[in-house]
């Protein structure tokens, strides 16, 4: 296959590792990575580097006694510890969301008892009919389904959700697939 040829259509991140394995590349990393990963062995040039994160300090967000009174670091972790703290301190109803993580990686320096009040913050968006959560580049799928049901409000998930099944399996440029009021003719 070609880069160009790779490149007009969307990959699912497990075909994405189905590439790098018989390509002899890595098969870790986020979907963007594994895709340059592809894209770069097909087209002959160098593979794109991979960013390490630094650690800032010597923090061990895995092991470490957390109380609210901790510092958040630049290198803050989402693991098990981290989120069990979370979920003692605000209840069974804590979830890690990428607003929340986004808001710690972006306050290092404050403490966990500032990212609670911030995660009760985050949460009480939620009652206001106006507010919609961002969705992240990488995830192609919900923003497919949000454009698709923000065009046409009397569809229904299971409609868009037929509408992106129909759509993947077709030509996206640059792997990206966007919604189109086309797309409704895979409906019956």
């Amino acid at each position: 296959m070609t880069a160009q040829a790779f490149d007009r259509w969307y990959w699912s991140v497990d075909a994405l590792r189905s590439f790098c394995e018989q390509l002899g590349l890595p098969a870790s990393g986020t979907k963007a990575v594994l895709r340059a990963r592809v894209l770069a062995k097909l087209a002959g040039d160098p593979p794109p580097t991979t960013p390490t994160r630094k650690r800032a300090g010597a923090f061990n967000w895995a092991k470490a006694d957390l109380t609210s009174n901790t510092v958040i670091t630049e290198d803050v972790s989402f693991g098990p510890n981290v989120r069990g703290y979370f979920k003692a301190a605000i209840g069974p109803k804590f979830s890690c969301h990428s607003d929340f993580m986004d808001w710690m990686r972006a306050n290092a320096g404050a403490t966990l008892a500032d990212a609670e009040a911030a995660w009760r913050m985050l949460e009480a968006r939620k009652d206001d009919p106006a507010f919609r959560r961002e969705i992240a580049t990488c995830n192609n799928y919900l923003q497919y389904l949000r454009d698709a049901r923000d065009a046409h409000p009397q569809l229904t998930l299971d409609q868009a959700k037929t509408c992106w099944d129909a759509k993947k399996m077709q030509p996206a440029p640059g792997g990206y697939v966007h919604f189109d009021s086309t797309d409704l003719a895979c409906l019956p």
